[in-house]
């Protein structure tokens, strides 16, 4: 057979990209009578470069027109795959026709097998025909040279995807050099969207659900459009970096077909393997596949299945170790060592001895045989002695069954994770344990079908979710933040009720920033750098930044607290990221987000804070949270009131457990008040003052303290007063804590009073407002409420001298109508009636200075207020009728 008797023909795959364009320009170089053909439709920016610049170049022939019966050789670019090119597949088993196959993508069982094949793995097919361009010596042009490179830069991601390999490079620096125009290449690549490609856009970002899948996350979204959406594969590239996911597929229903594009960043989710089987192709990168006779349900349906039996399990050491490791030296006794297993809550340790240069770990100890040792009256003795020094340990890489393995065959409860002689973390029964079960309910869903109810990963990108939520100068300290930590060679996170509160869409200005490393040094080098004042705390590892403006920052280096004994105040130690979050009290409360400007605005979700904030749940950690700090139990009901969670029944009875084994009694006073102070200054206190006497935490402060139907009354009585003062706008600062407080001290002589006071440690001045300014004031109320009514200036004169927190109190206190305006009058207006009349119109009238002034000033006063003097000439005639000027020579009487 004679190929140059017939016509040769070039074409590609179906939904032609710059790729498939490039290498057809190429092959076009090596086969210059072929004519160029399209197997059907290409993207409209495609058609868009053809008419508009570089039609010329190819030597370009419309299907329609082309005799399949002449085609004596055909040459395939970009694609293996006999589904992807079209009509052209007919004439595949032709016996007078020649197949020349050029291809990056993996090989697979159904690839069409050619007479002369030019296949390996790159990251764009043209750079294997540039290989031959420039082992032939074929001069091309700058604009070859352009369209050329243009489909390496859009294949390799302008070579940051993984697919990219050293040929790409050279191939691209050898089109540089034959003059690749970069400036057209990057306007090519940076395309504009067009409002329907927004729109579709946002559709799959709303639509995309999560899945883990042995250990990685991969994405799923679908979409409609009644009509073909071009750049569908640009978008599903856009949507891969704005979330920066590992996997994504995006399954689009158009035009009475079902297109799904898919896109990996990890070697764990091979998408051409696994479009493949959906009659798609591609490399394990980037692959597309379009369907007939599905529905969009159906499409991801199958999808789904085939994701699960196809993904590869991401389970290295690495990945499921826990670090640091917790080390001790071999001369600690067995009685330290069994105190380091209570504090860690850990059931091996690790012996180290650094004094060993390269080869430190000397064996592990485990609690069973501490237990055992102490049992034996061994308290004092080394643990060298009965540690376990042969065991085995793997490297970072070491995958599940070499972990398993090495666990089971050597009856080893911790296994070391060893890298260049140096401890990386450990992997422990437990985590193989929980790793087994995890991924036994995954393959029973995948059996089942229910792939919702699969564990969501714990990390996602929720940059959109800053931007919409957080304040502009927020979101650029946070970028700030990372930056410096960047610099410092560190990692830096947001943590805490920051992040909470962002996902609750609540406003929160406490910004609480945890870094992997030195705290202190990091917050005086950010402060440096942005003109802020740093206050340090060496013990705890933290500072706090203040600017100018007053806006703070709280830096805490990352750290594992632990508690000598319950109710004592924590030891802190340093730690990573992980560990730190475990110390703290609730679930909601440890999501952190990532701020190094490479991992900006990842969340990282190791304890289902966000399942629990989704389903409005106070769950604490670990089961002895309150014994080792009891005040967590004021904080659970802080926020379950705040936020309208509720309290998970095992959180409320390891509460009721911690009050009857007494242990509040053992917290001091100032950290009790402090947790009260919180409670009754939240916005509304009252449903969280109901829940502590419930849990009869009231009576921590004192046994007789609780809450009566009274002062329930009362407390709705000062919830109605302050919304009425609030309202006023009068621009005064009030303690609100103080006024709930002070209806919870209602009844009690001063004696009760002071013991409370004790109790809580209470400063001199707030003892003085909840005893003997209380007294005062409810003695006051009781003589108005006798005398009811009086005269303006008699009111006055008995509230001038209390303070407005108390005045408020004796407002909710006030059982007659006709009191209660009157405090509400002084409020308003009569605190604020002063004489027009000054001291200077005294003089002009002839008056000496002197005590008389006071004396005339009062009685202006007094007379105003009883309503009886407006303006000035009223004062006036009023001085000249009870002030007569004394004579020339003689004092005033």
């Amino acid at each position: 057979m004679n190929p140059e008797s017939g016509l040769t023909v070039i074409t590609t795959h179906l939904n032609a990209d710059f790729d498939a364009l490039a290498s057809m320009l190429a092959a076009q170089k090596l086969y210059p009578d072929a004519l160029v053909v399209f197997p059907g439709s290409q993207e409209k920016n495609l058609r868009n470069f053809f008419i508009s610049s570089m039609a010329y170049l190819f030597n370009m022939a419309d299907i329609r027109s082309i005799d399949f019966s002449a085609i004596r050789r055909l040459v395939l670019v970009d694609t293996r795959q006999p589904s992807r090119i079209g009509k052209f597949a007919e004439i595949l088993h032709n016996p007078g026709t020649e197949i020349h196959v050029y291809d990056h993508h993996p090989p697979m069982q159904t690839d069409i097998r050619g007479h002369a094949e030019y296949c390996r793995i790159t990251g764009a097919t043209v750079t294997l025909l540039c290989e031959l361009i420039r082992k032939k010596g074929i001069e091309i042009t700058a604009d070859e040279a352009t369209v050329m490179c243009l489909g390496i830069y859009e294949d390799t991601g302008s070579f940051t995807f993984p697919s990219t390999t050293a040929e790409d490079f050279l191939a691209a620096a050898h089109l540089l050099s034959c003059g690749a125009n970069l400036n057209t290449i990057s306007s090519m690549l940076a395309r504009e969207i067009s409002p329907e490609q927004v729109s579709l856009l946002n559709e799959m970002i709303q639509s995309a659900n999560r899945y883990a899948v042995k250990g990685v996350e991969v994405v799923v979204t679908t979409v409609s459009s009644d009509r073909y959406v071009p750049d569908f594969a640009f978008l599903v590239h856009k949507l891969v970096k704005m979330e920066n996911l590992a996997a994504l597929f995006a399954v689009a229903s158009m035009e009475n077909k079902i297109h799904i594009v898919g896109r990996s960043r990890v070697p764990e989710v091979d998408v051409g393997a696994i479009l493949s089987r959906l009659g798609g192709g591609g490399h394990g990168f980037a692959a597309s596949a379009t369907l007939k006779d599905y529905t969009l349900v159906q499409a991801e349906q199958k999808l789904v299945e085939i994701i699960y039996q196809t993904v590869r399990p991401r389970r290295l050491a690495r990945d499921i170790m826990s670090s640091p490791a917790i080390t001790i030296g071999p001369t600690m006794t067995c009685k330290r060592a069994a105190e380091m297993l209570n504090r860690y809550n850990i059931n091996a340790l690790l012996v180290t001895d650094p004094a060993q240069g390269q080869s430190p770990l000397l064996g592990y100890i485990s609690r069973q045989v501490i237990e055992k040792a102490l049992y034996h009256h061994l308290d004092e003795v080394a643990v060298r002695e009965y540690m376990t020094s042969d065991m085995a340990w793997v490297s970072p890489e070491a995958d599940l069954a070499e972990i398993q393995q090495k666990i089971i065959e050597n009856k080893q409860r911790i296994l070391p994770v060893v890298q260049d002689d140096k401890i990386m973390g450990v992997v422990t029964r437990t985590d193989l344990l929980n790793l087994i079960a995890r991924q036994s309910s995954i393959d029973m869903a995948n059996e089942s079908g229910n792939f919702q109810d699969i564990i969501q990963a714990r990390t996602r990108n929720i940059l959109p979710v800053m931007i919409e939520r957080l304040f502009p100068h927020q979101l650029q300290h946070l970028r700030n933040i990372g930056s410096v930590a960047r610099e410092m060679g560190i990692e830096a996170f947001v943590v805490g009720g920051f992040v909470r509160d962002m996902f609750l869409n609540r406003p929160n200005d406490d910004m609480d920033i945890v870094v992997e490393g030195d705290g202190i040094a990091f917050a005086r080098q950010y402060a440096s750098a942005t003109g802020a004042r740093v206050h340090t705390h060496g013990h705890f590892g933290t500072a706090v930044i203040t600017y100018p403006d007053g806006f703070k920052i709280d830096v805490a280096t990352a750290r594992m607290e632990y508690y000598q004994f319950p109710t004592a105040l924590p030891i802190v130690e340093m730690s990573s990221i992980k560990l730190d979050l475990f110390r703290r009290d609730f679930t909601i409360n440890t999501l952190a987000i990532q701020l190094n400007p490479d991992k900006f605005g990842i969340l990282i979700d190791f304890f289902a804070g966000q399942k629990d904030i989704k389903e409005k749940a106070i769950r604490v950690l670990h089961n002895l949270s309150f014994v080792e700090d009891p005040t967590r139990a004021f904080r659970a009901i802080r926020f379950e009131q705040r936020f309208g969670f509720n309290m998970g029944k095992l959180t409320a009875g390891l509460i009721e457990n911690a009050v009857k084994m007494d242990f509040f009694s053992r917290l001091s006073g100032r950290r009790v008040l402090n947790e009260l102070r919180q409670i009754f200054g939240e916005q509304n206190p009252i449903p969280a003052i109901f829940r502590l006497n419930e849990f009869q935490l009231l009576r921590v402060i004192h046994p007789n303290f609780q809450l009566s139907a009274d002062k329930a009354t009362l407390l709705a009585g000062v919830k109605s007063i302050l919304t009425w003062h609030e309202l006023l706008f009068l621009e005064e600062p009030i303690q609100k804590w103080i006024i709930y407080f002070l209806v919870m001290m209602k009844g009690y002589d001063l004696k009760t009073a002071e013991d409370i006071f004790t109790r809580l440690e209470m400063p001199v001045k707030i003892r003085e407002i909840l005893g003997k300014e209380r007294i005062v004031a409810e003695k006051t109320l009781a003589w108005l409420e006798r005398h009811s009514p009086v005269l303006n200036s008699v009111l006055c004169d008995h509230l001038a001298d209390i303070r407005t927190e108390v005045r408020l109190y004796m407002m909710a206190l006030a059982r007659q109508e006709g009191v209660k305006r009157a405090i509400s009058q002084y409020f308003v207006k009569l605190r604020f009636l002063k004489p027009i009349t000054t001291g200077e119109d005294l003089k002009r009238m002839g008056y000496p200075p002197g005590p008389i002034f006071k004396d005339i000033l009062l009685g202006i006063r007094n007379e105003k207020l009883n309503g009886h003097l407006e303006t000035k000439e009223d004062e006036i005639r009023f001085i000249q009728e009870h002030f007569p000027l004394p004579e020339v020579g003689k004092k005033p009487d």
